[in-house]
């Protein structure tokens, strides 16, 4: 899913995303919310994961709920 898509559901899909990662602040969605390419980082962050499977999490996310199927 890109990045514009992303932004444009953002208010649908914040609670898929704190229900996914629940160590998301609410600070932290707020800051993805205006910077989406970076939500990898914020899990990072909070899961104290590597960058790159910080990045797989968030881009497999985004990849399942292309075409409004549920995400995991």
């Amino acid at each position: 899913m890109n990045t514009q898509t992303i932004r444009g559901k953002w208010h649908e899909m914040k609670g898929k995303v704190k229900s996914r990662w629940g160590r998301l602040t609410d600070d932290d969605m707020t800051r993805i919310e205006g910077d989406v390419e970076h939500g990898a980082g914020y899990i990072q962050k909070r899961y104290g994961l590597a960058k790159d499977d910080a990045e797989r999490e968030w881009d497999d996310f985004w990849k399942n709920c292309e075409g409004g199927s549920a995400c995991s």
